[in-house]
């Protein structure tokens, strides 16, 4: 059984879910979202983060690395070749404004997370939370990791939620499906060649196992991250609304407008921000997609969460 790196196993989450959740971020997504604002969970490896920010330029990086990736450039600022460094964290140290960092290091044990999921069950069991199981995309971790992650947080009485974007194999979606309470399922768009473009793949497997769900009773709550100048449109949002009408049902919808909060780490990764002439719709637009949906009869629409 492999583990799957861990990003971050956040307590008192109260976005991922019902009641308050410990959410568990795993690395590692097959898709490649414009706007993704967790682009440090897209990879499935270590990654160095580096803040040019907070670089001095003291040259102790440069001292510290072993496979000499690290240069001071004219600019002043510690530059590392990506062909050169392996990722092994020897220059961290070694930095006194801490403006690097390796993410992808953590692997914990199915019965470690069950362990740190059960610190807070008192809270789960107040505000009928639990946890969460999110990314990147934990549906393509190992699937013996995942399925023996959910029976043993089942069997701990411990509700389940699995935020995905769809993009993983079936088989996994239908081996985890009696241990989940809520699935959090994101739908983009249906257009498939703006899914491609924006999202880097087609959209048939993530219709098609959502369809699988719904079709076998899965508990769905649909969340639709709406970013302006893409899929704000009416004809966009029409489209998705009887897609779910005819394959779907007419579940819990979350409209989650798209935000630029996740913009800087772009830059400490090294790489172009795609979404950077995008837009954030505004409020009034929003409000204009939920009535939408409300007049297609969905009952339960939210702006956020």
């Amino acid at each position: 059984m492999k583990l799957p790196a861990v990003i971050n196993v956040q307590k008192f989450s109260v976005h991922d879910g019902h009641g308050i959740r410990t959410s568990i971020f795993f690395k590692g997504c097959l898709l490649s979202c414009w706007w993704c604002h967790n682009p440090e969970s897209q990879s499935f490896n270590r990654e160095l983060m580096f803040d040019p920010g907070k670089c001095t330029g003291c040259g102790l990086c440069v001292k510290a690395c072993p496979h000499d990736a690290v240069t001071v450039g004219e600019d002043g600022h510690a530059h590392t070749s990506k062909g050169t460094c392996v990722t092994c964290g020897a220059c961290l140290d070694w930095c006194p404004n801490e403006c690097r960092e390796i993410v992808g290091t953590q692997r914990y044990t199915v019965d470690e997370l069950v362990q740190k999921a059960l610190e807070d069950q008192q809270f789960y069991e107040r505000s009928g939370g639990g946890v969460t199981l999110s990314g990147g995309e934990c549906m393509v971790q190992d699937p013996d990791f995942m399925e023996e992650l959910c029976r043993k947080l089942h069997f701990e009485g411990i509700d389940i939620a699995i935020d995905t974007c769809g993009y993983a194999p079936l088989g996994t979606y239908r081996r985890l499906l009696p241990y989940v309470d809520t699935w959090l399922y994101d739908i983009k768009m249906i257009d498939e060649e703006k899914h491609i473009k924006y999202i880097g793949r087609s959209n048939d497997v993530i219709l098609r196992n959502l369809e699988f769900l719904a079709h076998n009773g899965a508990s769905l709550n649909i969340r639709i991250p709406t970013i302006g100048t893409v899929n704000d449109d009416d004809e966009s949002m029409l489209a998705v609304i009887e897609y779910l009408k005819s394959h779907v049902g007419m579940p819990p919808v979350n409209l989650l407008p798209y935000h630029t909060t996740g913009s800087s780490k772009y830059t400490r990764l090294g790489r172009p921000y795609l979404a950077r002439d995008l837009q954030v719709p505004s409020e009034e637009r929003m409000e204009h997609l939920k009535d939408l949906f409300l007049q297609h009869g969905f009952d339960n629409v939210q702006i956020g969460g």
